[in-house]
């Protein structure tokens, strides 16, 4: 965190810790973290019936109550503790500093799952109308990895779940989007979840599948015409050094020469007439 981001947390001279109500207290609305462990809360809130509150909690007071900035987690286990009131420090902030504290306090501390953290990046951009690079500029983060990690919100939810509980990390998640066809992909992810692919195998895969798909693009027209009909556009094609192609339906059929220019078409036509007169 930043010198700048830190002042708007710490506590100052003239601020006071102070006790405060705990049903006053609203939750971060802009909290990115949607999922939070019971067992950690838990033993959390074991360690504060014995303790206390070691670091208090950061607020903002509004005409509605007290909402939190920074330390929800130390909230959620205070309220499992039993406690009447905790302890905080209350800082003047906008909405646009609490959201962006919120990002912040999640990515130091790693609580938040690969979605959770391209979601919040997202929600900045859209809400403070901010670009990438301002996000990684505000977050010390490099563009590209904002980028990438935005790239997550692609992902197909049964996909996304996957990398919100782990199954998946986030490069698998960004690999499997080179898949095009979503069923294909859903396939893919669960054969990398049970066989448990690293992510290396899976690019390896992927490209595979690629390469197949695209020499299918390229032969698919050959595939469907006889052999004995390629065989006579390769004659002709020798014999007029021109592209031929010979298409037939059902019993009605199309022969066409190619040309790349009016002197090879010229040409071509007075091959054929030579051959076959008129």
């Amino acid at each position: 965190m930043s010198k700048s981001e830190d002042q708007r947390i710490t506590k100052t001279k003239d601020e006071q810790i102070k006790k405060i109500d705990i049903s006053d207290i609203k939750p971060n609305p802009y909290q990115p973290r949607k999922t939070f462990d019971e067992n950690h809360l838990n033993d959390l809130a074991d360690s504060i019936k014995q303790y206390g509150i070691l670091q208090p909690i950061v607020l903002r007071k509004t005409v509605q109550g007290y909402y939190i900035v920074v330390g929800e987690r130390r909230f959620r286990a205070s309220k499992i503790a039993g406690l009447k009131y905790v302890s905080a420090i209350i800082k003047d902030l906008t909405d646009e500093d609490m959201m962006e504290l919120a990002v912040i306090e999640n990515l130091q501390r790693e609580d938040l799952n690969a979605i959770e953290e391209a979601e919040s990046y997202q929600r900045l951009m859209t809400d403070l109308k901010i670009t990438q690079q301002e996000v990684a500029k505000r977050l010390s983060k490099s563009r590209p990895y904002i980028a990438n990690m935005l790239r997550l919100l692609h992902l197909p939810k049964k996909i996304a779940d996957m990398v919100k509980d782990g199954r998946l990390t986030s490069a698998h998640g960004r690999t499997l989007l080179a898949i095009k066809d979503e069923q294909q992909m859903l396939r893919l992810a669960k054969r990398v979840v049970k066989e448990k692919w690293s992510v290396r195998y899976l690019e390896n895969h992927v490209n595979e599948l690629k390469n197949v798909s695209s020499k299918s693009e390229t032969d698919k027209v050959d595939i469907t015409k006889p052999k004995f009909i390629k065989q006579q556009e390769r004659q002709l094609r020798e014999q007029y050094g021109a592209k031929v192609d010979i298409s037939i339906k059902k019993s009605v059929g199309k022969i066409s020469f190619e040309f790349e220019s009016q002197d090879d078409f010229v040409r071509i036509i007075e091959q054929l007439n030579r051959k076959y007169g008129k």
